[in-house]
């Protein structure tokens, strides 16, 4: 069922979310497979959706750096440089994850992905939730992301409660992905943050 993005149809998302059902929504990339990232059995659910292999983790979204602190073990102060300057926006950052954060979500890396999607309707629907969703694009394993809601609900049908009809942003790239290791920042993948871009906040950086 298609949603408009209005405060009610965002009420009913977020609903839907709390209930353990995944949700479809746009963001500054391409559309998100949404669910409650704190659920174990909703994120499986993500993975049997997808065709996706459980031993891979899934990145969360966000919506605010204050969000982060409760999935979080540690925070280096160079990652929060970089979030500060690109938060929101197409940044994943991978931290070591807390407790709070189920083992199916870091795929036993002990890890999280976390980002805050430059989407007003993304966030929005994360602060109606009120908890950090799954951010895993919305495809089929092995299929290009979607951008449009008309192609989510062909690919998904009943698998998912609801999504929200709204265009995604104009980035036709993935996040980039970084993480901290043994003092160096390392790049994981480049995506739509140059690793130029990175360099101007941080220094050097590793490219995976």
């Amino acid at each position: 069922m298609l949603l408009t993005p209005d405060k009610t149809g965002l009420e009913h998302a977020a609903s839907s979310l709390t209930r353990g059902e995944l949700v479809a929504f746009p963001t500054d990339t391409f559309f998100a497979l949404g669910a409650d990232a704190l659920n174990p059995i909703a994120v499986e659910d993500v993975y049997l959706a997808k065709g996706r292999n459980p031993g891979t983790p899934v990145p969360l979204l966000i919506s605010e750096i204050e969000m982060a602190m409760r999935l979080v073990s540690e925070f280096p102060s160079v990652l929060k440089d970089l979030a500060e300057q690109f938060w929101p926006g197409a940044l994943t950052i991978v931290v070591p994850a807390a407790d709070t954060v189920p083992e199916i979500v870091t795929a036993g890396t002990g890890t999280v992905g976390l980002r805050i999607p430059d989407h007003n309707i993304a966030v929005e629907l994360i602060r109606a939730a009120d908890t950090p969703l799954t951010g895993t694009s919305c495809n089929l394993t092995g299929r290009p992301p979607i951008k449009e809601s008309s192609t989510v609900e062909q690919v998904f049908g009943n698998q998912i409660a609801v999504c929200v009809d709204a265009p995604c942003g104009d980035n036709s790239d993935p996040s980039t992905v970084v993480a901290y290791d043994d003092g160096n920042i390392t790049v994981l993948r480049l995506g739509a943050i140059s690793a130029d871009s990175l360099r101007k906040i941080v220094g050097n950086i590793v490219v995976g």
